[in-house]
C-alpha cells in the first residue's frame, strides 16, 4: 500500500510507418508596407489627486497605531526574553562558582 508504483515504459507494438520526407518550400522576401502612425493623444498635466476623508483619516490613524503597538510588543518581549536569559546565566555561574570555591576550602 505504502509503495511507490513505478510507470513502466510500453513496448512497441511493432507496427513502424515510413519517416515523412519534408520537401523544402521556397521563401519569398517582401517588403512589408508601413500602417501610418497612430495619432498621439496628449499628456494631461493633471494628475488624480488622493481625498482623504474624516473616515479614511481614522482608519489610517487606527491601523498605524495598531501596528506600532504590535511591533512594539514584539521588541519589548524580545528584550525581557534576552535579559531573563541573562539573569538566568549569571544565577548559574554564581552558584557554580560558589560550589568550585567550597570544595576548594575543604
Amino acid at each position: 500500500m505504502l509503495r511507490p508504483k513505478i510507470p513502466t515504459m510500453p513496448t512497441p507494438t511493432g507496427l513502424v510507418s515510413r519517416p515523412v520526407v519534408v520537401e523544402p518550400t521556397a521563401v519569398i522576401q517582401h517588403t512589408p508596407t508601413t500602417p501610418a502612425p497612430a495619432p498621439v493623444a496628449p499628456a494631461s498635466t493633471s494628475r488624480p489627486t488622493v481625498q482623504l476623508t474624516p473616515g479614511s483619516v481614522l482608519a489610517l490613524v487606527g491601523g498605524g497605531t495598531a501596528v506600532v503597538l504590535v511591533v512594539g510588543t514584539v521588541l519589548v518581549s524580545m528584550l525581557l526574553a534576552v535579559a531573563i536569559t541573562a539573569a538566568s546565566v549569571a544565577v548559574c555561574a554564581l552558584v557554580i562558582r560558589s560550589l568550585i570555591s567550597s570544595q576548594h576550602r575543604r
